[in-house]
Formats: C-alpha cells, sequence, structure tokens
C-alpha cells in the first residue's frame, strides 16, 4: 500500500502545484523547506475551495493516502490547502492512521540550562533517540508551575505563575501546540488563575485540582476543560485544599496525589478520586508522599519520592498495593530525575546537570536481570518536564 499510494500523492501535488509554482516564480526543489514556501502560497488562494480530497480518488481512499505521509512532513501537508488541514486535524486522522500502522512516538522535552529557572524550550525526539528538532517558544511570557497534558496529539500548557522585571503574577492563560500543523495557538482562559497544581486527562477532557491561587491562597477549586466546547467549567471542588499535588487517570477516574495543604505536610498520604460519572469525591489512605516525579506507563503508575530517588514506587490501581524498585545508578546523590514514556518503557531523564549521566529505561516487561537499560535519548540540558505525543 506505501509503495502504490505515496508516489501517487507525491505525483498528484508535484501536478497540482506546478502551474501555481509558476506563477510565484518558486523554483523546484526537491526539499522540504520549498515545499512549505510553496504551500505557504498557495493556502491564501486555496483555503475556500470546497473539493474532494485528492480529485479523482474516493475520500476513503484519499484519508489512507494522506494518513501513510511519514509524521515529518504532515504540517506541510496540512498546509496545502483547507481541506487537507481540516482532515489533518481530525480526531479521524489518527484513526486512520493508527489502523494503517503509522503513528509514530515522539518525546516532548522541555529542558533548560538549570532546573532552578534560566532559559528553557521543548525538544522533540524520534523514535531512534534522535533530536528532530525545537519547537517554537511558546506563547506569552515565560511560566512556571503550570500544567501539561496531551490530548488529540496536541501539547496543552495550562496556567502557571509568570515572574516580569521581579513582579509575580498568576495566570489563567492556556496554550496548545498542534503537533501535526507545528503550530502555537490561545485556547480559552480557565476560570481560576492558578499554578503548582494537578492536571490530567480523562475521558478526552482536561482536569485542573488544586494549586496556589493569585493571592498565595490554598485552592479546593476543580474546572475541566471541554476541547470541543472550548471552554472550562467549575465542578466540584476537593474536601481539603490541596496544592503541588499531581494527578493520573485509570479506568475512567481521576486520582490526585501528593502535595500539602495549608503550607504543612498534611494529608498528603490521602488520594483524592473523582468519579465524572458520578460527579463525586472519595479518598484513600494509600497515597505516595512528596513525589517529584511521576509517569502512567500500561496501566500502573510509576513514582518516585523526595525522600528516595534511587528507588521506584509502583502503584498498581487494580490491586490497591504498591511496590518498588531499586534504581541502579552509583556516584553522586546529587542525581534527580523527571519521568518519560516511549515505547513502553520509562525514562530516566536528569533534573541536574550531571556529567556522564546517561538517560536509563526501564522495561517493565522484560525479563528479570535485563529490565534496565542505557537510552539513547539524551536532552542537551536538563530535563524540567517530559511528554510523548503519537501523531
Amino acid at each position: 500500500m506505501p509503495t502504490l499510494a505515496v508516489p501517487g500523492l507525491l505525483g498528484f501535488r508535484r501536478q497540482f502545484v506546478d502551474p501555481e509554482m509558476q506563477q510565484l516564480n518558486i523554483p523546484m526543489q526537491n526539499s522540504l523547506a520549498t515545499l512549505q514556501k510553496v504551500a505557504d502560497g498557495l493556502i491564501t488562494q486555496m483555503q475556500d475551495l470546497d473539493c474532494p480530497i485528492i480529485p479523482g480518488l474516493p475520500d476513503d481512499v484519499a484519508k489512507i493516502c494522506l494518513a501513510l505521509v511519514p509524521r515529518c512532513d504532515i504540517p506541510v501537508m496540512g498546509a496545502v490547502c483547507k481541506t487537507w488541514r481540516s482532515f489533518v486535524q481530525s480526531k479521524e486522522f489518527l484513526t486512520v492512521r493508527k489502523d494503517a500502522k503509522q503513528l509514530e512516538e515522539w518525546v516532548f522535552v522541555l529542558t533548560g540550562d538549570d532546573a532552578q529557572g534560566g532559559e528553557s524550550h521543548w525538544e522533540v525526539w524520534g523514535g531512534s533517540g534522535e533530536k528532530l528538532k525545537e519547537l517554537l517558544p511558546m506563547p506569552g511570557p515565560a511560566k512556571a508551575g503550570f500544567g501539561v497534558a496531551v490530548l488529540d496529539a496536541k501539547l496543552i500548557i495550562v496556567a502557571g505563575y509568570v515572574v516580569d522585571g521581579g513582579t509575580e503574577c498568576v495566570s489563567n492563560d492556556v496554550y496548545q501546540y498542534d503537533s501535526r500543523l507545528n503550530r502555537w495557538s490561545s485556547l480559552a482562559k480557565m476560570s481560576v488563575a492558578r499554578h503548582d497544581f494537578a492536571c490530567d486527562v480523562v475521558n478526552g477532557l482536561i482536569y485542573a485540582v488544586g494549586g496556589i491561587g493569585a493571592d498565595g491562597e490554598n485552592l479546593c477549586s476543580v474546572e475541566v476543560y471541554d476541547p470541543d466546547k472550548d471552554r472550562w467549567t467549575l465542578i466540584e471542588s476537593l474536601r481539603r485544599p490541596r496544592w503541588g499535588c499531581f494527578a493520573c487517570s485509570f479506568d475512567g477516574l481521576l486520582y490526585v496525589m501528593g502535595g500539602r495543604s495549608s503550607f504543612t505536610i498534611g494529608n498528603s498520604r490521602f488520594v483524592d478520586v473523582y468519579s465524572p460519572q458520578h460527579r463525586s469525591w472519595y479518598d484513600m489512605k494509600i497515597g505516595c508522599v512528596m513525589v517529584t516525579t511521576h509517569a502512567m506507563l500500561g496501566k500502573k503508575l510509576f513514582c518516585m519520592g523526595w525522600r528516595n530517588q534511587r528507588r521506584l514506587s509502583i502503584f498498581d490501581p487494580l490491586e490497591g498495593s504498591w511496590h518498588s524498585v531499586s534504581v541502579p545508578v552509583s556516584g553522586s546523590c546529587a542525581i534527580g530525575f523527571c519521568f518519560g514514556i516511549f515505547g513502553g518503557k520509562l525514562l530516566l531523564f536528569s533534573v541536574k546537570d550531571e556529567p556522564g549521566y546517561q538517560t536509563l529505561s526501564y522495561d517493565p516487561d522484560a525479563p528479570v536481570g535485563s529490565q534496565w537499560q542505557i537510552s539513547s535519548f539524551k536532552p542537551s540540558g536538563v530535563c524540567l518536564c517530559s511528554v510523548t505525543i503519537e501523531a
């Protein structure tokens, strides 16, 4: 199928754009940069054109053709015309790519010069451990304490606080990076400005829980974002204020763990669980205290506690139990970690500039003795945050 469809698609693209290229006086070169220039020149002329996805082909066949394009070329394809862009942005596009076994995992790493602040940027890493690109800077002023979520191949940056000229300001701004179109855009603002809160996705909706408000108050308020309506809605509040916490989702439930309340380490062992179906909270008493990093891998939660950076704590929601695994790192105890996920493995990026450290990967399904390996992922600076996006 790829050999038949993709050359035909590229041939159609050349046939389609040649006359326009003559008008635009753009030389034909076999390069991504030239294709991008051609697409940029054509988009204003074609965006209102209502036409088949690919003339001469049924739309279902044309969609398969577009879905077979390598991920690195999807932004260019999305700039060709309004029809293609609309399909590339749709959930159907991801479904067709999944059915065609064309989904590619990319690891997005927010990296900086040091873990205490300074300049930071997002790097994108591919499956072979190669750095693919750096993202354009996020819109607006630099922020910290923001929430991060992944939804429909988009990176969502939620709220946080801004330090501008020495003055701190808590934000309710929300931005998204569409990895299929390679561009940032603004979303609806949150109802409540907040930072250092829990954030995750359940059933296609983004939940923001607790945090610290604009006046420094601990928050118990919770709100949910519906991407179809581009709207935030306040829902049932936590039973207690909570900040510095994190969230994860499992089996349609939202779990909120860790963090503090009223600037003390009170209630941190409680797990607040929200059921969207019943619109209610309940709690468990088997939480993990002072978590520095976490990730969901398969159906288990992996955490690392502040007190012990040399053991993984693993929570099985089905059994409601924890167990731990030693991390094979010797030398300086100053090395801290930020988790990432790739190919069903847990990545341990360093959050400190430690010479000689190589990113570790942990495969929970590998035989005992071979679960830990050295990964080829090597961000250019310390890792502040990492997410994996499929498209």
